[in-house]
């Protein structure tokens, strides 16, 4: 590295102690370039900064320098600060919602953010969750930090639509309810907050709310749920997530803010932000509101949390098929490690970490799902398909018999006698 090039990181370093040096005798600029991004106080100025108890920073930043606008097709991008209808007004859904919290009302609780409790962000900014040095530091490569590794493998392999077409992906196992061939503009579901084990900082568990469309080797995605993932947040709380990708994770999107992408407008929610408090077995479930919706005169894909709050949008800039509609919805889990498919198992648990009991309800699930499609109306899908990449490590359990409402059971321990 040259002389002015190493005094310039330097420079950075002591003016912003959250960013590590990254020297580098390859293409130093693009690696520092990167950090930099991925560091809004090195870019943005900061209106205010909050110290969760947590252990978390959230640094608030105009809504207007925020990292999504470093995307080359979101240069001359026009906020859009609210969607332009309200999604909730379904008579449908309004009915199912009265129905569900006059029935729920005492056994599921509000899940709130860690960091609220020691401030929050003015009007005009965004919380943006600092990104530790340490947390960069581990990362095998600052390029993909905040990824998904690619996600294909075979080449017949295919989005799964029916048990017999299904493909196991790279390194990741999941249990999931689909609905596929719709045009679909829209899916919600309540997801029960948990906190799995993930055994190592290169894995991680997630739970979700997806939509996707497109080929199995180029396919494009949105989603949002809660997750543990140490390798992007340095720890093993649960944290609320959003992710993105146009071409299976291979070059483009990421969690969160982590690269340009989703344009923020909440000032109340930080994305990447532990949240409290964490279903267990003897105590109160608790569940998070997830519902993906586009907007019919911006093709913005909007995330709404907890029933009213819009956190913010994906645009149709980012996407190719998916700026219009989506084809495929799923909700359920997903573990990622390179212990997948093979002994020894990872022993990275999904949901709970139990196996799927509707009878005790202490595993993970998924309830109220919906999805909307060119009826416009938010419904439970008319066909619908559970599966599990490996049953003896993370299964799935779909309840629809006697039930007003379907609903999803799912996740495993990992590693176990029946899955070694």
């Amino acid at each position: 590295m040259k002389k002015e090039q190493m005094a310039c990181c330097w420079s950075i370093c002591l003016l912003y102690k959250e960013l590590p040096c990254l020297p580098s005798t390859t293409r130093p600029w693009r690696l520092l370039e990167r950090a930099r991004r991925m560091t809004p106080g090195l870019n943005f100025q900061i209106n205010y900064f909050s110290s969760s108890e947590d252990g978390d920073i959230i640094d608030c930043v105009s809504i207007y320098d925020q990292p999504a606008f470093d995307h080359p097709a979101l240069r001359n991008h026009t906020i859009q600060l609210a969607p332009t209808y309200d999604p909730t007004i379904d008579e449908h859904s309004k009915k199912a919602t009265a129905e569900r919290e006059g029935k729920e009302e005492k056994n599921s609780m509000v899940v709130k953010q860690t960091w609220r409790k020691s401030g929050s962000c003015p009007e005009g900014t965004i919380p943006i969750r600092r990104i530790r040095k340490h947390v960069l530091l581990k990362a095998k490569s600052i390029e993909r930090y905040g990824r998904k590794k690619p996600m294909f493998s075979q080449e017949n392999a295919q989005l799964p639509i029916t048990r017999s077409s299904h493909t196991l992906l790279t390194n990741r196992s999941k249990a999931f309810l689909l609905t596929a061939g719709n045009n679909y503009n829209a899916a919600k579901g309540d997801i029960k907050v948990c906190n799995p084990r993930v055994e190592f900082d290169d894995e991680y568990s997630t739970s979700q709310v997806a939509l996707l469309t497109g080929p199995y080797y180029n396919f494009e995605a949105i989603e949002s749920g809660w997750a543990v993932n140490p390798g992007v947040y340095g720890d093993r709380q649960t944290r609320l997530f959003v992710y993105w990708t146009a071409d299976a994770s291979e070059k483009t999107g990421c969690f969160d803010l982590t690269c340009p992408g989703f344009v923020q407008t909440s000032n109340e929610i930080a994305l990447g932000s532990a949240i409290y408090p964490i279903s267990t077995p003897n105590g109160l479930p608790y569940e998070i509101i997830m519902f993906l919706f586009r907007d019919f005169k911006t093709d913005n894909w909007w995330v709404q949390y907890g029933e009213s709050i819009n956190i913010g949008y994906w645009p149709p800039e980012l996407f190719s098929a998916l700026s219009h509609t989506a084809e495929t919805v799923q909700w359920g889990g997903e573990v990622y490690s390179t212990n997948i498919g093979r002994p020894p198992h990872t022993r990275t648990a999904m949901g709970s970490g139990r196996f799927p009991d509707f009878i005790s309800g202490t595993s993970g699930w998924v309830k109220r799902m919906r999805v909307r499609d060119n009826s416009m109306v938010l419904m439970f899908p008319g066909w619908v398909e559970h599966y599990s990449d490996e049953y003896d490590c993370y299964d799935v359990d779909f309840i629809r018999d006697y039930l007003d409402d379907p609903e999803l059971y799912y996740g495993g321990p990992g590693k176990n006698p029946r899955c070694p």
